[in-house]
């Protein structure tokens, strides 16, 4: 039973399996940035903030934090989710929506449909986060509870869609979560112009690719580099070979970076994304740790991946050119920590 709540590059964007059937074009630009205008009543503007004593750590003097851990319901997910709930037809909002998400995207979802005043059903692995799990239900989501693979949480969610007609609003492989995503590169380059690298913590690669799709339009001399669990590494394989990889084993402590690599966040990634670097469960939770005893924000496992990224040995070699250059910014992903399971 469902828990209910108690009261110039070769990329070329693909066509996406459409939320709404009449509208199944790719993520552009353009869609990003009316993405912008669309959300901005519903999302915080997140801050950019200094890293101190990591940016020494890490060899880059002006490296900052976009501070998406501070954005409402703790993630960046609510950009997309928004996005993905404003634009659905007036016919279909009224059944609702329907998604399937470890946890973050299924929070931001029910909090868009709540200020649509529609219902959203969320299908959950049942590895997900028993505080995410119970945030969701907490907020008026309706929890089903799958198996842990993409294949499982993905036919259980068509299963939902079936039974009571709400419309599949998925984590991260569709063009208007995507581009409410990238909204995240529209504000980064805005408040520092400077930026030269980009790091980015890489599950499905929603964020990364509506990110890289922004920040290459307006400037092609950026680096976005993705940041991935080594226990997750299915991207930095995709990168190498140029084939999408299979989803590994879901055993990282980065919940939030479990899935693998979707058909439209793939090609993005392979041409778009400069590089990506994969860090161990240790590292994860030495950055993650770092950031709240230095910066004082509390941050998940997945938004340590990025600072254990620029902390480690892999990007070491960069640091110098990148710090010439410009500024390097991490984005920390989300802030919806167990806080009785820190993993330090």
């Amino acid at each position: 039973m469902p828990e209910r709540p108690a009261g110039g590059p070769r990329y070329r964007p693909s066509m996406s399996p459409a939320i709404d059937p009449g509208d199944a074009r790719p993520a552009t630009l353009e869609d990003v940035r009316a993405a912008a205008v669309r959300i901005a009543p519903f999302v915080r503007r997140t801050p950019l903030l200094s890293a101190g004593a990591i940016a020494r750590d890490a060899a880059r003097g002006s490296l900052c934090f976009k501070c998406e851990n501070l954005q409402l319901t703790g993630s960046f997910k609510i950009r997309g989710a928004t996005n993905a709930v404003q634009r659905l037809a007036a016919a279909d909002a009224p059944r609702g929506v329907v998604t399937h998400s470890s946890g973050n995207h299924a929070l931001a979802l029910v909090a868009a449909a709540g200020a649509r005043g529609i219902p959203a059903y969320v299908v959950m692995p049942a590895n997900a986060s028993p505080v995410k799990r119970a945030a969701v239900v907490a907020a008026g989501g309706i929890v089903e509870t799958s198996g842990n693979t993409a294949a499982e949480r993905e036919a259980l969610c068509e299963a939902v869609r079936a039974r009571t007609g709400a419309t599949i609003v998925p984590p991260y492989d569709h063009a208007w979560t995507i581009a409410g995503q990238g909204t995240i590169a529209l504000e980064i380059l805005a408040d520092a112009p400077d930026t030269a690298t980009i790091v980015v913590p890489v599950g499905g690669g929603g964020m990364i690719a509506g990110m890289a799709i922004a920040a290459k339009a307006l400037r092609p001399d950026v680096r976005i580099v993705g940041a991935e669990p080594a226990l997750a590494d299915d991207a930095a394989e995709s990168k190498r070979t140029g084939t999408r990889a299979a989803q590994r084993a879901p055993v990282t402590i980065a919940d939030g970076l479990r899935a693998p690599l979707g058909a439209l966040t793939f090609p993005v990634v392979r041409d778009l994304v400069d590089e990506i670097v994969t860090v161990g469960e240790d590292e994860i939770s030495a950055g993650m740790r770092r950031v709240y005893a230095d910066a004082k924000l509390v941050i998940e496992p997945s938004a340590g991946v990025g600072v254990a990224a620029v902390l480690g040995a892999a990007m070491r070699p960069q640091a110098a050119a990148d710090e010439a250059r410009g500024r390097t910014v991490v984005v920390l992903c989300g802030g919806n920590a167990d806080l009785d399971a820190l993993p330090w």
